[in-house]
């Protein structure tokens, strides 16, 4: 009798389980709602999924482990995404002042749109695994609450129950996992929802010529001001083009979805040089606005009980403010303590679902802190408000951050965290606070660092001007 295993979901955390089930399993079944695109196309399931997306250093190694017999990062370069590396490839502009950009390598990033990332991931694991995907919604999971047996699939031929050896719910931000396991007799699960109000909007463009190697470029918003945040970022994607997403809380800051509001509101932040790059650029999309923003966690691996064979990944798991760019890295890094797990025990061994989902649980924490920690100081935030641990880790991650403006010691250590490369203990090495006690050894740049070469591309595509009095650029 073959064994066989069945995933719920068909984005980047159910397909790379399904990676991590494929060398466990005689068959992996995705179960999944949607019309999957041929192509690397959007679709409706992915609130998000026309945003800037960044696959940090870890979630990158992760997927590296995962799919047998493939190299993720080459091909998802050759699929078009590009490699960026975050000590000298970024422009950020933080709530403590600029970056500087050093010759010494940090860890690689790679950008691309998030259709390009989910049907390379999707196309390579077909190509290189047995797995197959079946359209079909999940009602309800099989079995009792020691074991997991199969799941309940509605699909257009009726209802069916389907057996399984284990089973993964990676079916995202709306999993029903709670009612689930509530009919299982597995109750009490604490959920946490922390939600600043973030509307994203984001618009595609044509890389101008001559622009092509432009760094990213972030303003990052400023949670420490009482008022409502705002951000953008121009993120260089597959196709020679520019993905511009903003990004403001509630209360005010939330971007407009109109073109002329869209570019004064680049132009409004705290340094125009967002505005300035695409007030030359040609738009090759209307502007796209989401609102699925909170962060959200469902404190899975707490529960006193949990069934065998059963185990939840990636969005169903926690959902995190978009801003902070961890979530695809945080499925992938779940994705491998499956993985390692099944390398050391049996599918069928008892505690291993347990196991793994106490492991993934590891690097939801150091994402929920970092998004959390910030978007509790903003003035509208709704579920959270900054705790007295709260504030005395914000003294110090600020005071961080702006010895990291003009520090390698300090910039490289939140590269590490940021990457995922680290976690946040690294932040507490003894070299670090030192550096941290000790302030940056060179003075605040007054302006982004970029090349002379980078300035003046940047004065060829600027089209605002000071001489309208609609339109300020503030330099």
């Amino acid at each position: 009798m073959s064994r066989r295993a069945v995933v719920i979901g068909a984005g980047l955390a159910g397909m790379l389980a399904a990676a991590a089930l494929s060398t466990a399993v005689d068959e992996v079944v995705v179960l999944e709602r949607d019309e999957l695109p041929e192509g690397p196309e959007h679709r409706k399931g992915l609130p998000q999924g026309r945003h800037a997306h960044l696959l940090m250093a870890g979630g990158l190694a992760a997927m590296e482990d995962l799919v047998p017999g493939v190299s993720m990062r080459k091909h998802l370069l050759a699929a078009g995404a590009r490699e960026i590396s975050i000590s000298s490839g970024m422009v950020a502009l933080t709530p403590e002042g600029w970056f500087r950009r050093w010759r010494h390598e940090g860890p690689q990033m790679l950008t691309c749109s998030r259709a390009l990332l989910d049907w390379a991931v999707r196309s390579a694991l077909l190509d290189h695994t047995d797995v197959r995907i079946r359209k079909g919604q999940v009602t309800e999971l099989l079995g009792g609450a020691d074991r997991v047996t199969g799941v309940r699939v509605s699909s257009a031929e009726g209802e069916e129950e389907l057996a399984a050896e284990f089973v993964v719910d990676a079916s995202g931000r709306g999993s029903r996992v709670v009612n689930w396991l509530d009919s299982l007799g597995i109750s009490g699960i604490r959920e946490k929802t922390v939600d600043a109000g973030l509307v994203n909007a984001t618009r595609v463009y044509r890389t101008p010529e001559g622009a092509g190697d432009f760094p990213l470029t972030i303003i990052q918003a400023n949670p420490y001001q009482s008022r409502p945040g705002r951000s953008g970022m121009v993120l260089p994607i597959e196709g020679d083009r520019w993905m511009v997403s903003l990004a403001g809380t509630r209360g005010g800051g939330e971007p407009p979805s109109d073109p002329e509001g869209f570019l004064r509101y680049t132009l409004d932040l705290p340094d125009p040089i967002v505005g300035r790059l695409i007030s030359g650029a040609e738009p090759l999309t209307d502007i796209h606005v989401s609102r699925s923003t909170s962060n959200h966690r469902r404190y899975l691996e707490k529960s006193r009980r949990w069934p065998e064979r059963f185990v939840v990944l990636g969005d169903a798991l926690a959902t995190f403010n978009p801003a902070y760019g961890q979530g695809m890295s945080v499925a992938a890094l779940g994705a491998r303590v499956l993985s390692r797990e099944l390398t050391r025990t049996s599918l069928t061994e008892p505690g291993l679902a347990r196991r793994v989902q106490r492991g993934a649980a590891g690097s939801v924490n150091a994402a929920w802190t970092m998004a959390v920690s910030q978007d509790v100081w903003f003035p509208e935030t709704q579920g959270g408000s900054p705790t007295v641990a709260d504030r005395l880790l914000t003294r110090y991650s600020r005071r961080l951050i702006r010895t990291a403006t003009g520090s390698y010691r300090a910039a490289s250590a939140v590269w590490d965290v940021t990457s995922m490369t680290s976690g946040p203990e690294r932040l507490l090495h003894p070299t670090t606070v030192l550096a941290t006690l000790t302030g940056p050894p060179l003075p605040p740049s007054s302006s982004a660092p970029l090349t002379d070469q980078e300035r003046e591309t940047l004065r060829s595509l600027d089209r605002t001007t000071d001489e309208d009095d609609e339109v300020k650029t503030g330099g």
